[in-house]
C-alpha cells in the first residue's frame, strides 16, 4: 500500500494568530501531534506533503511559512493553494497519483474548511483517507466553539464514503499507517 501524510495549513500566522484573531484552538497539542505523526511517517518511509494557504499572511514572510515548531522533513513536498480545497489548482492530486498513493493520512487546519474539503475530495478522487482525530483544529465560529466543530467533523467524517473509497477517523496514538478500511468494506 502506498501512503502519504498530508498536513494542511499548519502555518505560523494561522496557528499563532495575529492582530485580528487569536491562536488556533489547542495550538501546542496540535503541533505536538503533527510532529508525532510526522515522526511515525518518517520511520515508515511514508512521504510527507504540506499544503500552505496563500491567504495566510498574504502569502509572504515568516507568517506564511510552516510553523517553526513543526519538524519538516527535508524531503517533504510543499504545495501552495489559493482555495479552501487543497486539491484545487495545486498539483497535489497529480503528485499523489504519480506516487501511486491509495491511502492518505490528513491533519492540520482548519477543521470545517480545508480539512473537511480535503477529506471529501480525496475520497471522490480514489483515495482512502484516515483523518487524524486529534490532529486538526479550528478557531471556531459564531455558531459552534472549536471543540464542538472538531467533534462534529470527527463524527461526520468517520465512515464518510463515496462508493469505493471512504474516510475513517483515528487518533494519533493508533497505527495510522496500518489502514483498516478493508475491514469496513468486508462487513
Amino acid at each position: 500500500m502506498n501512503q502519504t501524510l498530508v498536513v494542511i495549513d499548519a502555518q505560523q500566522e494561522l496557528m499563532d494568530g495575529n492582530q485580528e484573531r487569536g491562536p488556533i484552538f489547542n495550538k501546542s497539542q496540535l503541533i505536538g501531534t503533527i510532529n508525532k505523526v510526522i515522526n511515525k511517517a518518517s520511520e515508515l518511509g511514508v512521504p510527507v506533503v504540506f499544503v500552505r494557504d496563500l491567504d495566510v499572511a498574504e502569502g509572504i514572510g515568516k507568517g506564511f511559512q510552516i510553523h517553526n515548531k513543526i519538524n519538516v522533513p527535508t524531503e517533504a513536498k510543499i504545495f501552495d493553494k489559493s482555495a479552501t480545497n487543497s486539491f484545487y489548482g495545486t498539483g497535489l492530486l497529480e503528485y499523489l497519483k504519480s506516487q501511486q498513493t491509495n491511502h492518505i493520512v490528513i491533519m492540520g487546519c482548519e477543521t470545517q474548511h480545508c480539512i473537511d474539503s480535503a477529506v471529501r475530495t480525496a475520497t471522490i478522487s480514489g483515495f482512502d483517507v484516515t483523518l487524524v482525530g486529534d490532529g486538526h483544529s479550528t478557531l471556531g465560529n459564531d455558531v459552534l466553539n472549536p471543540e464542538q466543530i472538531i467533534k462534529h467533523h470527527n463524527a461526520t467524517l468517520h465512515g464518510h464514503y463515496n462508493v469505493d473509497h471512504f474516510s475513517i477517523v483515528r487518533n494519533s496514538d493508533e497505527e495510522l499507517f496500518r489502514p483498516t478500511h478493508d475491514s469496513y468494506r468486508e462487513s
